[in-house]
């Protein structure tokens, strides 16, 4: 029995020391927004910047000006009232008074067929004259600086779309735990490093930030093809890329701040409505995804309690892998301090809660509410791209 623990945590080791290490090394090579200079020049392309707004007035007096006061770059920003029981829509209304580059748009009811979300964009998309559009949330904070660098990062580098991973503002020991954990998942499962490699599989879009040539966005289908989709941001990537236009992940930086999720509650709901549908609402990619963090994250630490001898130095070195990779990650994202990595564990028993709890709420319900509206299975399933 002492054999089957060493081999098996040795596997674990393995894979956090080696693989770990591996990522490491290929993040080096997703661009940094920083690393651009911000573009110029009065012939720069009209970028529409297209936001959804659903019950935002606590966030969007602070995240809009930062939309609206982009410089070196002519922009518009259009932003959507999607049914709105606060007042988001007063509040949109009286920015657009007071500045002409904003647009707004009411949305009074849900047209059949379609999600909150991606119908809030559309009405934007509709609306917008842009070369480029630019989507992204209503809690998202710009730099200054943040679309003339982007702008600079898709011409220098011949690209059609590009998402900018968001530095997050995380504040106490849960939300870093449970927020670096689902970074190393995204950055392990999506592998962003490969998305700008037109034979690789990976791809990747981030509701924070998509910046997509319109010419692209047309040809790709837009937010019509995505009209029932949950993770829309993510397939909005996957369908450009598979349309054979040029894809691409940039690091933000300092240039694109979000407080994405407050406190352990708002993860654990918000993420029960997605990470289902993410798995294409599939049995077996849940319990794998359980199983295996249950595995790689959870089991080394718990294995330093019950073995001994060269198994228990295997339990040590998968440990001490996973927790400097956690470190790294969390170090990139905006932690408050990188030593939250310690936390890897109880982040870990967080994602594998969700994820089983994401598959058995989206069952029992036979579909998901999102935005006060219930959306049947069988619909979510035929709208899958």
């Amino acid at each position: 029995m002492s054999l089957f623990w060493t081999i098996l945590l040795g596997v674990v080791a393995a894979f956090w020391i080696f693989y770990g290490g591996y990522c490491q090394l290929r993040l080096r090579e997703i661009p940094r927004l920083g690393d651009y200079a911000p573009e110029t020049g009065e012939k720069a392309p009209l970028v529409s910047v297209l936001v959804a707004a659903r019950d935002e007035a606590q966030k969007l007096p602070e995240a809009l000006p930062t939309m609206l006061s982009q410089t070196g770059v002519r922009h518009e920003v259009i932003a959507v009232d999607d049914r709105s029981q606060d007042s988001t829509g007063a509040l949109l209304e009286d920015f657009a008074a007071r500045d002409a580059r904003l647009r707004v748009v009411h949305v009074r009811e849900l047209p059949a067929g379609w999600m909150g979300k991606p119908h809030a964009l559309e009405m934007a998309y509709e609306k917008s004259r842009g070369e480029w559009l630019l989507f992204t949330d209503a809690d998202v904070r710009f730099h200054p600086e943040t679309v003339s660098r982007a702008l600079r990062l898709v011409r220098e580098r011949e690209l059609d779309h590009v998402t900018l991973i968001a530095t997050l503002d995380m504040r106490g020991f849960w939300e870093h735990a449970a927020l670096g954990y689902i970074a190393l998942a995204f950055l392990l499962g999506i592998r962003p490093w490969l998305v700008d490699k037109p034979t690789a599989g990976s791809y990747m879009g981030i509701g924070a930030f998509q910046m997509v040539r319109r010419s692209a966005y047309e040809a790709a289908g837009g937010h019509k093809r995505l009209a029932m989709e949950v993770v829309d941001d993510m397939k909005l990537g996957k369908m450009v890329k598979r349309a054979g236009f040029r894809s691409s992940v940039g690091i933000s930086g300092d240039f694109l701040h979000i407080r994405w999720q407050e406190g352990l509650g708002n993860i654990t709901r918000g993420l029960t409505k997605n990470m289902f549908a993410g798995m294409s609402f599939h049995v077996w990619k849940a319990v794998g995804t359980f199983l295996g963090v249950m595995l790689l994250s959870v089991l080394p630490f718990l294995a330093l309690a019950f073995t001994h001898g060269l198994a228990f130095w295997m339990a040590v070195a998968a440990s001490a892998g996973a927790i400097l990779f956690n470190i790294a990650v969390l170090r990139g994202s905006g932690a408050e301090s990188p030593l939250y990595g310690l936390a890897h564990p109880f982040g870990a028993l967080v994602f594998a809660w969700i994820a089983i709890r994401s598959m058995v709420v989206t069952l029992w319900r036979g579909g998901i509410v999102w935005r006060d509206t219930f959306y049947p299975l069988d619909e979510l399933k035929r709208g899958s791209v």
